[in-house]
């Protein structure tokens, strides 16, 4: 019994390796031709997208706009290569195309919310309503552009604090994008006994001697109203976003005490209260 059974078990291993042998003469060919196949589709790809990369930076088109097209040519060129290598080892791609389409529409329909975030990627992407380093606000929120993605993108603030901002949130909403400044507005109040045009020429002064307003874009000091206490002086100039508290209180302590030292003073609000007996 014991030869018995050693008998079969070598007719057994004879098979196999019989089958695997004749698999091998049978595709051995055919393996090898999709790894050459494949490995040229690589480095094809490799290429491609490098060239595409190049060519954008030669025209100075956005970085962000350039990795985006040279990661996708790279991503198609590979799909196309491995559909030829299936092929080439005699596998149909038709159902397999068939079986990713389902997959794809069920997967759409659970991720949706993901995909409506690529798609305004893919939007922000190509229109280039703001690059890296702008400074924008939406939704109330602002922050200096550090990163654009599919998905989303990234702000900064002075704090330093990193904010994401899902891209479905910022297409198809009011974008305000200052670049790399940011407006700064103030409002106070000086007696109707005090020159107005004083005020308004020393404030003046002292935001063109500053070295933390930005000077490119024009400085507006004027009247802005009439109020029961005197005159309401507006101010507008732009900061950097990166230091914007901190220049505007700089800046807001200088306008006060070239003031104090001209003997103006700032009128003090007022709230009369009436009562009735």
């Amino acid at each position: 019994m014991d030869e018995l059974g050693l008998d079969n078990e070598l007719q057994q291993l004879k098979g196999t390796y019989q089958f695997v042998a004749d698999l091998l003469v049978q595709y051995s060919f055919k393996i090898a031709g999709a790894l050459v196949i494949l490995l040229i589709g690589l480095w094809l790809a490799n290429k491609v997208s490098q060239l595409v990369a190049r060519q954008f930076e030669k025209h100075q088109i956005d970085i962000t706009l350039s990795n985006f097209v040279s990661n996708f040519v790279r991503i198609l060129v590979i799909v196309m290569v491995a559909i030829v290598a299936l092929g080439q080892l005699g596998i149909s791609v038709t159902p397999m195309v068939a079986a990713i389409g389902a997959a794809s529409l069920g997967a759409g329909l659970a991720i949706q919310g993901m995909l409506s975030n690529y798609a305004a990627g893919i939007t922000i992407i190509v229109t280039r309503p703001f690059v890296v380093g702008n400074t924008i606000t939406v939704k109330h929120v602002t922050g200096v552009v550090q990163d654009i993605f599919l998905g989303q993108t990234l702000l900064t603030n002075e704090e330093g604090e990193q904010i994401s901002i899902p891209n479905k949130h910022i297409v198809g909403e009011i974008l305000h994008n200052s670049f790399a400044n940011k407006l700064v507005e103030t409002q106070f109040t000086i007696s109707y006994d005090t020159d107005p045009e004083q005020v308004i020429q020393s404030i003046q002064a002292i935001l063109q001697a500053s070295s933390q307003v930005y000077q490119e874009k024009a400085c507006h000091v004027g009247i802005n109203d009439f109020a029961s206490m005197g005159f309401e002086l507006g101010i507008r100039y732009w900061v950097p976003t990166q230091s914007y508290y901190q220049d505007k209180y700089q800046t807001n302590l200088a306008i006060y005490t070239a003031l104090k030292q001209q003997g103006i003073s700032i009128s003090c609000p007022v709230k009369e209260i009436h009562l009735s007996h």
